[in-house]
């Protein structure tokens, strides 16, 4: 995406964000304005959801109300509080274990001197009542160190299940700091994190990728018109096109507000085109309803660039290609896929012309 038009974009969502303060009459805190701004983006579904559900309730949202959605949803410290909760459990858990460990040790240490001490003082015992005494003595002994070791294996068990437990949790926070909720493709955090990882493959092994970027055509028409509701729907539909169209190793995630972007490992040019034409032919076939009143909408459709990695490109570099080839297919008319070679080939016949 273009500086112009990223400008373009986020002033949108900013003035959005104004208008929601002015509206509420709510202080222009820094969190009020990142609130609504977020809110107006789309990119915290729990949020919007949260917001939609407070302002149905009373037909508005107050200071108190908008300050407890910002720690729920955006604050800093949110994902890091649950880290912390798990990280002291886990400690925990280990440090009963450690304990029950440690007894187990110790009963099984006094079992052993038991046995050492029966051994010695069955040695040269003739009387059958004193035999019988001590065989009765190491069989409670046994009976206990029986019982010892029953009571650990059912705390093995059940602390390897509060590990693992405590392990999904942990895999859930995680793939919540890099999954957007709305469409659960991979967020841009992760994208960022993956095309470097990508582009040092490719620099080591030689096999380069391809990098599709797509945006929704007149997306901010859908949310004026019909409102966010409807404009997330637009943004389920597009990831649905994008997962079905892609395999396992291909990593696609929601870049920006409708803009989304997809890492093609091992593909060439004329691989990528397929797949970036598969993509914008099933968004194009799907029919919007309006869920509340059954309203057809019409289509949607979705512009396409595709560029591919060259052994002196960065990730700025490479996106910056993918993103203007993208924006050459919305001035041809948008609803095409447009890749960097297209715009090579068009600027040599302006330098022909």
């Amino acid at each position: 995406m273009s500086e112009e038009d990223d400008h373009k974009r986020t002033i949108n969502y900013g003035e959005s964000a104004i208008g929601y303060i002015k509206k509420n009459t709510l202080p222009a805190y820094p969190r009020a304005y990142e609130l609504w701004y977020t809110y107006s983006a789309g990119y915290n579904q729990g949020l919007n959801r949260a917001v939609n559900e407070t302002i149905k309730a009373s037909g508005r949202i107050n200071t108190d109300e908008m300050l407890n959605l910002y720690g729920r949803f955006l604050s800093p410290t949110r994902l890091g509080d649950r880290l912390d909760e798990v990280g002291t459990k886990v400690s925990r858990e280990v440090e009963e274990l450690i304990d029950s460990l440690k007894l187990s040790a110790d009963a099984t240490s006094d079992y052993g001197s038991a046995l050492e001490q029966a051994g010695e003082k069955i040695k040269g015992v003739a009387d059958p009542k004193k035999l019988q005494l001590y065989v009765t003595h190491l069989v409670k002994s046994t009976q206990n160190a029986v019982a010892s070791n029953r009571k650990l294996e059912s705390q093995l068990l059940e602390s390897k299940k509060h590990i693992e437990n405590l392990q999904s949790s942990l895999e859930a926070i995680r793939y919540e700091s890099l999954t957007d909720e709305l469409t659960t493709l991979n967020n841009r955090k992760h994208f960022e994190v993956s095309i470097e990882k990508v582009i040092d493959h490719s620099k080591e092994s030689g096999r380069g990728f391809a990098l599709l970027m797509t945006d929704i055509d007149h997306f901010k028409k859908f949310n004026d018109t019909y409102g966010h509701q409807t404009g997330d729907q637009v943004l389920r539909l597009v990831a649905l096109a994008v997962k079905q169209n892609i395999k396992t190793q291909d990593i696609a995630c929601r870049y920006g507000g409708e803009e989304f972007s997809i890492i093609l490992p091992q593909l060439d040019l004329e691989e990528a085109v397929q797949i970036g034409e598969r993509i914008r032919s099933a968004v194009m076939s799907k029919e919007l309803v309006k869920r509340s009143t059954g309203e057809n909408l019409g289509r949607v459709t979705i512009s396409v660039g595709i560029a591919i990695f060259e052994s002196t490109d960065t990730a700025h570099s490479i996106v910056s290609r993918a993103d203007e080839a993208m924006y050459a297919a919305k001035r041809a008319g948008r609803n095409l896929v447009k890749t960097e070679k297209d715009l090579e080939a068009a600027a040599g016949e302006e330098n022909v012309a």
